[in-house]
């Protein structure tokens, strides 16, 4: 998703002349063939591989979704061409011809034209529910002395100094989304009292805000006359392809109601033309109630994507448990397993080289097995996760075993559901996972991936 801050009103001027002038450039022939391009053999997306809830290489993003959406209507499959979404982005993926399609960018985006926009977001305020704030705007007096996280150079930060409010901790804006996660931390430091507050681009802000330790409230922000704070977000291609760009105006108009769904699995706070918000302005983002999640259905087999959205309240063969059912079984010594995903091996690392996932904070003797609970499991990736059931479990097929990740986390449910096909007879789901632990104020601890991981 590109949404970077517009520079002077001249260097946008200068950029947009440049495409134009490219365009313009091409000899007649160029330009027809421009005109009538459409993808062929594939859609080529150029997207961020480590950019949640965006994208990411295991196909988790709402972008990867409307991707495959997108796709499926061409009857083409989706490649991808990964570049971290930082400085040069566009110049490096699109504009060299990697790949064919953003599926996020901000109307008026320099350097690509933009088609239809699909959907509206805002700016943010996350805070949490228990400190006693009620800001709806930056102009509440109880944000007088508070500590207000902001990432640099986004519309908030001039926002802040023109309310007099400068308590701020910093967080940069461009980085290597495969080693910093600026919103993610400012998320992080909210939910541990490092800051008291921050103001975050809405997309991001709400999605890491639902799976923080505690329960956090997200307000969107109305645009001001000085700063804007809501935007149009559209998809990205080169300028001149126009039967491709009138297509995808006619994917995004037919299939309007779909993208909005997975924009709301997401949480992605969506606002009205008129800049009011389309959920409730104070939504607390914490996961589905329990009646959401009731009418999610068990599917048939695994679940094959989109594996951050609300679970089903049962899974057939299996026992589902709160907190007060694991901590018995704890106590009972019946293995925890952990099945959240570990972040992806970095692209540019030598081959080769060994690596481990950085270390996973969960329930205190549990054992992190990473990445068994996607649908579908290499030979490998199967006998890694038998080879520590078995171990677990002591070979054991009737003890007790415990599998969990994160709330709204299709992993967990997955590979209880894989335990259970594997005739293991007392598994236990516990849906709400180290999210539900964190929030009743129990200790979560740093630990490594079990030994055997590949990477």
């Amino acid at each position: 998703m590109i949404l970077t801050l517009k520079r002077s009103a001249a260097v946008a001027l200068t950029a947009a002349a440049a495409v134009l002038a490219a365009v313009v450039a091409q000899p007649g022939p160029a330009r027809a063939a421009a005109e009538t391009w459409m993808p062929s053999g594939s859609l080529r997306v150029c997207a961020d591989g480590a950019l949640l809830p965006y994208s990411d290489e295991r196909g988790e993003g709402f972008e990867n979704r409307i991707a495959e959406m997108i796709g499926a209507d061409l009857g083409l499959p989706v490649t991808y061409y990964w570049w971290p979404q930082t400085i040069g982005f566009v110049r490096n993926t699109l504009r060299a011809r990697h790949c064919d399609l953003i599926i996020g960018a901000a109307v008026g985006e320099e350097l690509m034209q933009n088609t239809n926009p699909y959907y509206r977001s805002a700016y943010v305020m996350v805070y949490r529910r228990d400190s006693g704030l009620t800001a709806t705007g930056l102009d509440d007096p109880g944000l007088r002395g508070a500590r207000i996280g902001v990432v640099a150079q986004t519309p908030p930060a001039t926002l802040l100094r023109r309310h007099g409010l400068t308590n701020i901790e910093p967080y940069q804006l461009n980085v290597d989304t495969r080693v910093e996660q600026p919103v993610r931390q400012a998320v992080e430091d909210v939910a541990r009292r490092r800051t008291d507050l921050a103001l975050l681009w809405g997309p991001m802000a709400a999605w890491h805000a639902a799976r923080a330790e505690v329960p956090l409230t997200v307000v969107p922000l109305a645009d001001a006359p000085s700063a804007r704070m809501q935007f149009m977000i559209s998809m990205g291609l080169r300028e001149g392809e126009t039967r491709w760009k009138h297509w995808l105006n006619e994917f995004i108009t037919r299939r309007q109601a779909d993208i909005d769904a997975v924009l709301t699995d997401y949480h992605v706070p969506l606002m009205n033309r008129d800049g009011t918000p389309r959920q409730p302005a104070a939504a607390t983002a914490t996961a589905a109630a329990p009646a959401e999640a009731a009418a999610v259905p068990e599917p048939d087999g695994y679940r094959m994507d989109a594996f951050r959205a609300p679970t089903p309240t049962t899974l057939q063969g299996a026992t589902v448990v709160g907190l007060q059912e694991v901590i018995a079984l704890m106590k009972q010594g019946a293995p925890l397993i952990d099945v959240l995903p570990a972040p992806p091996r970095p692209a540019d690392l030598a081959a080769g080289t060994d690596w481990l996932p950085p270390p996973r904070a969960t329930i205190p003797g549990a054992t992190w097995l990473p990445n068994v609970g996607f649908g579908t499991l290499s030979d490998d990736m199967a006998g890694y996760f038998r080879r520590h059931l078995e171990r677990l479990t002591g070979g054991d097929a009737g003890r007790a075993v415990v599998l969990f990740c994160e709330r709204d986390c299709w992993m967990s449910w997955n590979a209880a559901r894989r335990a259970v096909d594997w005739g293991y007879g007392r598994v236990h789901w516990f849906p709400g996972g180290t999210t539900e632990w964190g929030e009743a104020g129990l200790p979560l601890i740093p630990v490594a991936p079990a030994e055997g991981l590949l990477n």
